[in-house]
């Protein structure tokens, strides 16, 4: 279950198949294409947990609008992951609250 056709980025450019981490896990995905589309193809489905109650959230508009796509990549938090290239050596991580788990 891979997503070819964004609705904002409409079709994106598939590089070659680099490697990341998800919360310490060697993936694998296209280069280029949305974090998201790697992860979903990988059976990701939860990005982040909210502050207040801790709830899972996964992505929901896909366009960069809301907020329930957004993960810590390369140690920086609130990366909107349905707008942002997937780059060889990523380093992706579940977002809790405001940022990893402690």
């Amino acid at each position: 279950m891979r997503i070819d056709k964004h609705p904002v980025l409409e079709e994106f450019e598939k590089g070659e198949v680099v490697e990341f981490t998800f919360d310490g896990k060697n993936m694998f995905g296209y280069e280029g294409e949305p974090i998201v589309a790697a992860l979903q193809a990988s059976g990701v489905k939860v990005h982040r947990h909210t502050t207040k109650t801790g709830e899972p959230r996964g992505v929901f508009c896909a366009i960069g609008r809301c907020t329930d796509c957004v993960m810590v990549v390369n140690g920086k938090p609130n990366v909107r992951t349905c707008v942002t290239p997937l780059e060889k050596g990523m380093q992706i991580e579940t977002q809790y609250g405001i940022g990893t788990k402690e």
